[in-house]
């Protein structure tokens, strides 16, 4: 079963959510927003993907950050984990778990994928 996880009214999630139900694919939703996220959970993407690909610094929740904030966050993993923790927007979306790993962002190639 496939794990999705984002923002319910984010339009990058909109794409993602019409592109698994266009292919009759089942999933389930984590709203990080509503429902939080953990560290093991992250700790597990970032075993995964670089921490450049979860972290969103194009958003404005980064952006809005001081400088300082910001270096904190970058410093190390464990601390990476904390500020996503305390920021989820900041979590680059979609993150979809599937069997074969984790995708972050949304690209219609790969979910077309999925399916095969």
């Amino acid at each position: 079963m496939l794990k999705i996880y984002g923002i319910k009214n984010c339009s990058t999630m909109k794409k993602a959510f019409t592109a698994l139900d266009e292919q009759g694919l089942s999933y389930e939703f984590h709203d990080y927003k509503k429902q939080g996220i953990d560290a093991d959970t992250l700790n597990t993407w970032l075993k995964h993907v670089n921490q450049d690909l979860l972290l969103n610094k194009k958003g404005t929740t980064w952006k809005k950050l001081t400088p300082e904030q910001q270096a904190f966050a970058l410093e190390n993993q464990s601390q990476l984990v904390e500020s996503l923790i305390a920021h989820p927007s900041m979590i680059k979306r979609p993150v979809l778990e599937t069997d074969q790993g984790i995708l972050v962002g949304f690209d219609p190639a790969q979910y077309a994928q999925l399916n095969g």
